[in-house]
């Protein structure tokens, strides 16, 4: 599309609020009453076959009859006068002349002898003529043709009869405009070579809707069928002539098989719809046929003796006498006119009407087949008859100027008798329409035919909320056969009440018949009754007939009831009379009178009763009737009332608001006006596999047209709703209540001004999509939301949220088109917001002219030119950043990508991320560590999938950066190098002050091992990130790490403690080695940082002791790891000291005790300073006895002992609670005595000593033994071997410390103590002790040369 398509309607609406600012609730709640008010108009009226049926209304005779010209149902509207050209071919006074309407075409027929013209009534003077036979023409008929037999410009066939033949010329119609831009039918005639010659000449022509003709014969009255076909075969002709009255139906119909020429059939019905047609005989007998299979028919009933069935429903009735008792015509009612099924009129030549509807059993009728109808066809009954009116004002009365004096009496009365009613007696033709009936008679006077005009009185029959409706007397000229049970219940329906009139017009009449309509739509809304015209006159023309005379072609309009208001209104604002008006509203009710003056006054496009060619022009009335109108409106409409509620026993009390008149006025009218439309589907499959729009451009416009007259005239009179200045004063004590009502009353008038205005917009919305090829459009956008519009009615788009969302998936599909093209969006956009901003927000053309900016930013290659575009997308992209779904916002990130633009691929999402959760509801529930079933999760999930856009730039620029760099010297289509991009994108994205976003960016880089450069930047939220739940072993990794990093160890010792005490998976190990970690980091706290030395001082003890701790742990696992894989609860307990730390206790009573650990106990008992000697001596005597080998001489278990013994004093010792030094040596020393014979002397304390115990301390040991006197010491031989061992002891003691860099620094040598021992021990020795004594005085002798 190169250029905007024009806009469909001559003028352009204001935009009016936001999309974003829709209230959709208002909207539905309008859309509501508009329902209502559908409802309403389909019920008010009712149906004709309700008001034929009422109890003890067998037959009927009320009718309304004003002598006042302005309730005349009727109005001749104008006269055409045959054209002069025609009468040249009277030329001699022997002619036989014949004429007829078609109105299929718009054309009469006249025929001349053998010439046939056809006279174009729309034009005027127009005539085309056929003189290609040499017979008298007496009849012409236009039917449908056969499918398959014709080319197919041929579209109808007429068929024309001369008394010795049938021919059929083929036709074909275009619409054309002619003069004053009326369009008209243009019409070419084909020959067919298709003829027939007949003996009888043929009449009353019909066709159905599959082509087949029927045809009577006027001599012989039977009935025929022309059949015709493509080409000859064997067994038939191309044309012939069947006659359906002999052969079959005689033998199924004994009464034809005398043949009785007085009961021909005089006349052929057709009723396509039902596909079926009927027959009327001489003697007024009904048939029904069904066209059944090829060249038959099927014969449903007959109805005969209908005089004596009239006559049982009207006894008495002057208007049913044998003489007069004439059918003239049949009419059939269309199928959608009676809801009860009424199918068929009769009509009298005296103006009586016998109604005709399915019967429930098929046995009532003479005659009647034995079979079931075929097809659905049902026989017929006669359950009413209509009465010809008795007190018809004679034409001259009707016109007279006389108007009755008006008195409050007069409207309620039933009318006077007039002076000489005239009665209907040679009624000839008659025409049937939606309930109405117009009939001719011959005149009283030469030259002039009467019209007899019937039409609903809807006054009468319609529920229209009259305070004191019209009263339903009987004439009393009709006391024995009218209707007598009206009114004698509450629900009583109405009985039929009608209009009736007598009109004159020139000439004498040959034909009638309505001037065809185009087809109304059909509306999926709760639709009236086509008699109901006070919901269809502001929607379609008036109905018109046709009467033609030897004179011209008289048109009669239908006068409409807002035809009537119009002229009562023309009589206020000339002659000042106001009475008529009240008498108006008074008849038709508050409401309707209301919406009927709304619409007078606002402007309608069917406000003319008149020509068709003036549809789809908005017709006004002059300013000043106008202004009556409203006024009128203004004071008819009354004022709202608040009615209270009390819900008796409690205070509580609830009311509601009954509405004014303008209100319910409002809404009926604007309901009515958009009914064709409302309830539809948008969308109807197309020819071509595209949808397409299920309503014509003119339809919408039309409805447009008025909507905008009513939306103008509403905005220019905004008082209409609100009460007169002086109005409240009237009663104080109410006051309160009536502003309630008056309050209501504004609200929803506001709220349907507001639907009103949208209305406008969406058929301008549509009528725009349409100039796009709306299929085509539907078929760009997403399944989803091709079925969304599929689905969708009118009224869905204008007021369901699923409307908003179908509207803007398709502008946006337009805006990509123009895009696409590269055509500006401003004037796409400036032509949405125009006519039909609420379709398409400010909003919406922001983001257009973004998406139009990164066209403009890809198309150009000046570098900071694009950059600019690229900058002012994006602060478009921003400020619409709540408006953009997920999927377009990828798709701008994906370009901004592409074109290497860092700013709008990391900022874009983070804007979108805070745009799609306004009020933080995700963050919320993002800090409160997303609990389960949280409604919030939905708004997290939006901010997550924004994240994950950033993340994705980032990878992309990286990606960009690397191929860069393994390419050198590549050309680039990005603004920058893609290194420095990559690197800006990095600042931005941790230039963020969104902490969820920055916890996102975080966890993607770990996962990407790069948690060192993270913890090299330490960026702001880093620390909060790794302490937010949920707590994981890699995020406390790096917390830690993160402290230390950041010169607070006791923060990282603190961590690496949980570390090492959580609840994971971890290794006894790595346990272990994050204790240590802590240590270490606990040591290095400095003592002035933040006071808290004490506290970290007695942190850092406990850390050491759950070190120590978790060393023992560490032994006692490696000790029973052979054992891991043992059956049953051993292994996993071992398995099990592996995963967790474990406190003392736990060590010693489940692992040390039960696997007999005696080292483990003594690790356990030495780390927690355990002192008891009860539980340390069984170990240690455990450890002896394990040592000592049963059979192994003495020397092999000593060296056994001091095995086991050395390496837990060099570990335990000083520890007296693992390593009691008195017990160790005492069992030491008793096994020396055992073995004294086999052990040299000095074996003990040389065992202590390897032990890691001081000379001094095992001195003291022994010297206590040799003191203490307590067995096995109290003996000479004990306490003799104790003294050699000390002996041994002090001589090792006395060598060590003379050895230079000894361990025994000679200044602590006890020189002065050890001299005196000596001497004591000296002088206690044995005298067997050579040995002993030898040491004792060589240890003197040392001490006094070296001391």
């Amino acid at each position: 599309m190169a250029a905007l398509p024009p806009f469909s309607t001559s003028y352009r609406q204001q935009p009016t609020r936001p999309a974003s600012a829709l209230d959709l609730p208002g909207l539905q709640t309008a859309s509501r009453v508009l329902h209502d008010q559908f409802m309403k108009d389909a019920q008010i009226i009712p149906d004709i076959g309700d008001m034929l049926t009422t109890p003890g209304g067998q037959s009927s005779a009320l009718y309304s009859v004003f002598p006042d010209d302005y309730r005349a149902p009727f109005q001749k509207r104008r006269l055409v006068g045959i054209p002069e050209a025609l009468f040249q071919y009277y030329n001699t006074t022997n002619v036989t002349s014949h004429m007829g309407l078609i109105p299929e075409i718009e054309r009469v027929w006249i025929s001349i002898d053998h010439k046939l013209f056809l006279w174009d009534y729309i034009e005027g003077q127009d005539i085309s003529s056929f003189v290609d036979q040499p017979d008298v023409i007496t009849h012409v008929a236009v039917v449908k043709p056969r499918v398959g037999v014709f080319v197919d410009e041929i579209t109808s066939v007429m068929v024309i009869c001369t008394p010795v033949s049938v021919l059929l010329i083929g036709l074909s119609m275009s619409t054309v405009l002619g003069t004053n831009n009326r369009s008209r039918k243009e019409i070419k005639m084909y020959a067919t070579d298709m003829a027939v010659s007949t003996d009888i000449e043929m009449s009353s022509v019909v066709g159905m809707s599959d082509g087949r003709i029927f045809m009577c014969g006027s001599q012989d009255g039977c009935l025929y069928e022309l059949h015709y076909q493509q080409s000859e075969s064997w067994f038939s002709k191309r044309v012939h002539i069947v006659n359906h009255s002999v052969g079959s139906v005689q033998s199924l119909f004994p009464r034809f098989t005398s043949p009785k020429s007085e009961d021909r059939i005089v006349a052929v019905i057709s009723d396509p719809k039902r596909n079926c047609f009927y027959t009327l005989s001489a003697r007024n007998s009904i048939s029904i046929y069904q066209a059944s299979s090829e060249k038959a028919v099927h014969h449903v009933q007959t109805m005969s003796n209908l005089y004596k069935s009239a006559q049982e429903k009207a006894p008495g009735s002057p208007a049913l006498t044998p003489s007069n008792f004439q059918i003239v015509a049949l009419h059939v009612l269309d199928l959608g006119e009676s809801r009860t099924g009424v199918q068929l009129i009769a009509i009298t030549m005296n103006g009586v009407r016998l109604y005709f509807s399915p019967s429930t059993s098929a046995y009532n009728f003479p005659y009647a087949p034995t079979s079931s109808a075929a097809g659905g066809v049902r026989p017929l009954q006669l359950i009413h008859v209509r009465l010809p009116p008795p007190n018809l004002l004679h034409p001259d009365e009707q016109s007279s100027p006389h108007r009755p004096a008006y008195n409050s009496s007069t409207r309620n009365s039933p009318p006077q008798p007039p002076s000489r009613p005239f009665i209907i007696s040679g009624l000839e033709n008659s025409c049937y329409l939606d309930g109405l009936m117009v009939s001719a008679q011959p005149g009283d006077t030469d030259g002039t035919d009467f019209l007899l005009c019937t039409a609903p009185d809807l006054t009468r029959i319609g529920s229209l909320g009259q305070l004191n409706p019209p009263s339903q007397q009987q004439p009393s000229q009709q006391p024995m056969y009218g209707p007598s049970s009206y009114g004698t219940g509450a629900n009583q329906r109405p009985p039929l009440t009608e209009y009736a009139t007598l009109l004159a017009i020139p000439g004498r009449t040959w034909s009638m018949a309505t001037v065809p309509r185009e087809s109304t739509p059909t509306s999926v809304a709760p639709s009236p009754p086509v008699t109901n015209e006070l919901a269809i006159q502001f929607s379609e023309p008036s109905r018109q007939f046709m009467i033609l005379t030897n004179v011209g072609l008289t048109f009669l309009i239908k006068r409409r009831a807002l035809d009537y208001l119009k002229a009562v209104i023309e009589e206020v604002q000339t002659e000042g009379v106001v009475q008529p008006i009240i008498e108006f509203r008074d008849s038709f009710g508050r409401d309707q009178t209301c919406a009927m003056l709304l619409g007078l006054a606002s402007g309608n496009t069917f406000l003319d009763a008149g020509e068709l060619s003036t549809s789809g022009t908005l017709c006004t009335i002059s300013p000043d009737i106008a202004n009556v109108a409203k006024q009128a409106f203004y004071d008819f409409g009354e004022r709202p009332i608040w009615t209270e509620r009390v819900t008796y026993g409690t205070s509580d009390s609830s009311g509601s608001a009954i509405f004014s008149g303008r209100r319910e006025g409002f809404a009926m009218y604007f309901a009515r006006l958009v009914r064709p439309l409302w309830k539809n589907k948008l969308t109807k499959p197309g020819p071509s596999g595209f949808q397409q729009s299920d309503f014509e451009d003119n339809l919408l416009v039309t409805v447009q047209k008025n909507l905008f007259a009513l939306k103008e005239f509403l905005d220019k009179n905004p008082h209409l709703f609100h009460s007169a200045p002086g109005e409240h004063s009237v009663s104080r004590s109410s006051s309160g209540n009536e502003q309630e009502a008056w309050k209501a009353e504004q609200n929803s008038v506001s709220q349907l001004q507001a639907l009103l205005s949208r209305t406008i917009e969406a058929i301008s919305f549509i009528l725009l999509l349409n100039d796009y090829r709306l299929g085509e459009l539907i078929a760009q956008c997403d399944p989803d939301t091709q079925k969304l519009i599929t689905s969708m009615t009118f009224e869905d788009l204008i007021t369901s949220q699923n409307g908003v969302t179908a509207a803007r998936a398709l502008v946006n599909v337009v805006i990509d088109q123009q895009i696409g093209q590269q055509i500006s969006v401003d004037t796409i956009s400036e032509v949405l917001q125009q006519r039909c901003g609420s379709f398409c927000s400010t909003d919406d053309v922001m983001l257009y002219k973004a998406r139009e900016s990164i066209r403009k930013a890809m198309e150009s290659r000046n570098p900071s030119e694009r950059h600019n575009w690229l900058g002012e997308s994006l602060r478009l992209f921003t400020k619409g950043a709540r408006m953009l779904d997920f999927d377009k916002i990828r798709e701008v990130c994906g370009e901004y990508q592409q074109l290497g633009y860092a700013k709008g691929a990391v900022e874009l999402p983070l804007s979108c991320a805070q745009a799609l959760d306004p009020d933080n509801l995700g963050l919320e529930y993002w800090y409160a560590a997303c609990p389960p079933n949280d409604t919030r999760k939905e708004y997290c999930d939006k901010r997550l999938r924004c994240y994950d856009l950033v993340l994705h730039s980032l990878s992309v620029f990286e990606e960009q950066a690397s191929q860069s760099a393994s390419v050198k010297g590549s050309a680039s289509n990005a603004i920058d190098d893609p290194e420095a991009i990559r690197s800006h994108a990095y600042d931005l994205a941790f230039s963020s002050e969104d902490e969820m976003c920055h916890s996102t960016l975080y966890d993607w880089l770990i996962n990407r091992s790069l948690a060192d450069e993270l913890l090299a930047m330490r960026p702001p939220f880093l620390e909060a990130h790794l302490k937010r739940e949920p707590i994981t072993v890699p995020k406390y990794q790096l917390l830690w790490q993160f402290y230390v990093k950041d010169g607070q160890p006791l923060r990282a010792a603190e961590i690496l403690a949980v570390l090492a005490e959580s609840d994971t998976d971890l290794l006894l190990d790595k346990r272990l080695e994050y204790l240590t970690l802590a240590v270490a980091n606990a040591k290095s706290h400095p003592v002035t940082i933040g006071g808290r030395h004490e506290t970290a001082i007695s942190f850092l003890t406990n850390l050491e002791e759950k070190l120590d701790v978790a060393q023992v742990q560490l032994e006692v696992y490696n000790a029973l790891l052979p054992h891991m894989n043992d059956p049953g609860e051993a292994g996993e307990k071992i398995k099990y000291l592996s995963k967790t730390l474990l406190t003392m206790s736990e060590l010693y009573q489940v692992y040390a005790e039960p696997f007999d650990l005696p080292v483990m106990k003594l690790l356990i008992l030495h780390v927690s300073d355990h002192h008891d000697e009860h539980v340390v001596r069984p170990i240690w005597d455990r450890i002896f006895d394990d040592a000592i080998e049963k059979g192994a001489d003495a020397q092999t278990n000593a060296d056994h002992i001091i095995a086991s013994v050395v390496p837990l004093g060099k570990r335990f010792y000083p520890s007296e609670s693992a390593f009691p030094l008195k017990y160790i040596a005492s069992l030491l020393v008793k096994f020396a005595l055992k073995n004294r014979t086999q052990l040299p002397n000095g074996w003990t304390p040389r065992v202590l000593v390897q032990c890691g115990v001081p000379y001094a301390d095992v001195w003291d040991v022994l010297h206590e033994m040799y003191e203490s006197q307590i067995p096995p010491f109290n003996t000479q031989s004990g306490v003799q071997v104790v003294s050699a061992d000390i002996a041994i002891l002090l001589n090792d003691w006395l060598e060590e410390a003379k050895r230079p860099q000894s361990s025994v620094p000679r200044g602590e040598f006890p020189v002065g103590r050890i001299d005196l021992a000596v001497g004591q021990y000296l002088t206690e020795l044995g005298a067997n002790q050579a040995e002993t004594k030898a040491i004792y005085e060589g240890i003197k002798r040392q001490l006094r040369r070296n001391w």
